[in-house]
């Protein structure tokens, strides 16, 4: 049974509890979330599989998930990304956020989540277990969805992209997709 790292709203370990036991409880528990970006700063979005455990056929980053006790989050996070997305890329730690989101399925994500980003040019083999679809948008792009098609997104993107946009706005590298 997978565990997941019980904390507290510093981010220190409290604990540990099987995954789904900590998502019927409501339990704050340790989770990490990757954005990728492209060589035209757009951003990669992958469609969970439908036969996800929750928010399964939405849309959100390259992908998410908990460390496993033990593991150090931004190496979980660089094994999940090759798990569910079949590659591998450097990525650093831009920020973190607490939030909670129930689940018409009785299962609530409550999160202490730290926000990863990296860059990635090369062949995406996706996990079909994992995701159903994936593809590259502009922020500008992903902004106007979020408004107008919010149902299409996961709790967890809707919190964390505009704080992701905020960051990605004052990177130089960036700075020419932006006119």
């Amino acid at each position: 049974m997978e565990q997941v790292i019980l904390v507290n709203e510093q981010d220190e370990q409290v604990g540990t509890m099987e995954k789904m036991e900590a998502h019927y409880k409501a339990v704050l528990h340790r989770a990490f979330s990757v954005f990728i970006f492209n060589e035209k700063g757009e951003m990669l979005l992958q469609q969970r599989a439908t036969s996800k455990y929750h928010s399964g056929g939405l849309w959100t980053n390259a992908c998410c998930s908990h460390p496993r006790p033990a593991e150090e989050t931004t190496a979980a996070a660089v094994r999940r990304m090759y798990e569910e997305l079949g590659f591998t890329t450097p990525i650093h730690k831009v920020f973190d956020f607490i939030y909670q989101a129930p689940f018409d399925n009785g299962l609530t994500e409550h999160e202490f989540d730290h926000v990863f980003v990296g860059d990635f040019h090369g062949k995406i083999k996706p996990n079909p277990d994992e995701v159903k679809d994936y593809c590259y948008k502009s922020m500008e792009e992903i902004r106007e969805t979020l408004i107008n098609h919010s149902n299409k997104y996961t709790a967890w993107f809707h919190i964390a992209f505009p704080k992701v946009h905020d960051w990605w706005q004052k990177q130089e590298k960036y700075a020419s997709t932006l006119l």
